[in-house]
């Protein structure tokens, strides 16, 4: 199955809801969840970013890592990728909608993380 397929049949996956209460709960942190998923998201919040400076500002994330994570985020809607026909390519990559949505969400991570007091 080639990754169009995939995103097509991910994207299906979560357009209904036909088990319990707990299913959007499942279908939104499958959407997110991975290693590098969540810091993606939260570090594309200010703006968008090219594929280094994102692979920077992740540190240890290695660049097959970073692409299959961003490729996923693309195929569920959360993360638009432009490429730019220069020499040498030039990639960039923002939040959609979707994604901009998250940022309640990604914040309140961000707080919870710091603990009490921060």
């Amino acid at each position: 199955m080639d990754t169009e397929d995939q995103g097509e049949s991910r994207a299906a996956r979560f357009e209904t809801y036909d088990c319990s209460g707990g299913c959007p709960v499942e279908a939104a942190l499958e959407q997110i969840s991975g290693k590098w998923k969540g810091l993606i998201v939260y570090h594309l919040l200010p703006g968008t970013l090219r594929f280094n400076a994102l692979a920077r500002a992740l540190g240890d994330v290695t660049q097959r890592s970073l692409t299959k994570q961003l490729r996923e985020l693309e195929a569920d809607g959360i993360v638009h990728r432009k490429v730019y026909a220069e020499v040498p390519p030039r990639v960039e990559y923002s939040l959609t909608g979707k994604g901009q949505a998250l940022r309640p969400v990604i914040e309140a991570l961000a707080a919870w993380g710091a603990g009490p007091g921060s």
